[in-house]
């Protein structure tokens, strides 16, 4: 063998090796989780953006409002929520006997992050008597000024409720035109330029059209946090569990994904026999993907970090999150 070929023939033997010695690790904290798990008495949350590896030790795997009612059935002492920092809270606001464990505390949202109080504050002003609702992907501190606090899934259906005709929302824009869309009704963005950076610069109509190119005659199915020229495009608009329930329930010999490249995984799960393709596999949410095996483990092994709510806060996000699952029969 020449020399070239010899240093290729290295070069593929340490890459092999490591790949060994890297599927040698997950396993072993795999194995390690599980152990803690049964130690601690404890479960595994995850979002439907997380990393596959998370998605297949987790216990329940879903979007938003499953899993803030996943947490409150469980009867487990320890949860660990592998998602952004404000679902984290949620658990622990709705389970305040239990250990609630966010095993990235800087995994944040940069959406939530772009509602302030001088926003909520200057629209309360400006439209005295509108019912402020809250996207649950808002800051925890900021839920409490909330008259309501809703999901991607839950938003339309509450605010068709409501008597009001002119609606303040925050902080996602595409998500505040998608509800008016829906309702008929004047719902004003607080703040006007809030929006998730992965579905609005990643999943914008350039890259819904070089997807449907790609694949002629594939269902569009898109989340609501996408731009409405994009949402005018798709087949369906759901949250990320109303997504998968379409591919369920559409026929198509292919189908594209309009949101975090992260639910393709977990639609090929779910149907094996089904082409599934994300709009654009660069649609990564960076903050999703901190949480991993390793801080999992390392988590459950100390306790730590552990997610801690004022009480006050607490109590008065709590109520505001009942009396909307109330509203919407949840």
């Amino acid at each position: 063998m020449g020399a070239p070929g010899y240093m290729l023939f290295n070069l593929y033997t340490l890459l092999f090796s490591c790949g060994c010695v890297l599927m040698g690790f997950i396993d072993r904290l795999r194995e390690d989780i599980g152990v803690l798990k049964r130690r601690r008495n404890a479960i595994i949350l995850a979002h439907n953006y997380m990393p596959p590896e998370v998605q297949d030790i987790a216990d329940y795997v879903g979007d938003s409002l499953e899993l803030a009612k996943k947490a409150l059935e469980t009867s487990a002492d320890v949860i660990v929520f592998a998602g952004v920092s404000f679902m984290a809270d949620i658990a622990a606001i709705l389970n305040p006997d239990k250990i609630v464990l966010h095993p990235e505390p800087c995994s944040r949202c940069v959406l939530a992050d772009m509602l302030t109080k001088d926003h909520v504050m200057r629209a309360r002003e400006e439209y005295p008597g509108a019912p402020l609702v809250l996207y649950i992907n808002s800051p925890t501190e900021l839920k409490v000024y909330a008259d309501h606090i809703v999901t991607s899934s839950s938003a339309s259906k509450l605010v068709s409720k409501l008597d009001n005709e002119t609606i303040l929302f925050g902080p996602d824009r595409n998500l505040a035109d998608h509800v008016a869309r829906e309702t008929g009704k004047e719902v004003v963005a607080v703040p006007p330029h809030g929006n998730c950076p992965v579905h609005q610069y990643l999943l914008g109509e350039y890259h819904v059209r070089r997807a449907l190119e790609e694949h002629p005659g594939a269902k569009l199915i898109v989340h609501p946090e996408t731009p409405s020229s994009v949402r005018g495009m798709a087949d369906y608009i759901g949250s990320t569990s109303q997504m998968l329930k379409a591919i369920g329930s559409i026929e198509a010999s292919e189908y594209l994904i309009g949101t975090e490249e992260g639910l393709v995984y977990r639609a090929r799960k779910l149907y094996p026999d089904k082409k599934i393709y994300p709009v654009n596999p660069q649609a990564i949410c960076i903050d999703m993907k901190k949480i991993n095996l390793l801080n999992i483990r390392c988590s459950l092994e100390n306790l730590k970090p552990r997610v801690e709510i004022d009480p006050v806060v607490a109590r008065r996000v709590r109520e505001v999150m009942e009396e909307s699952l109330r509203i919407i029969g949840g």
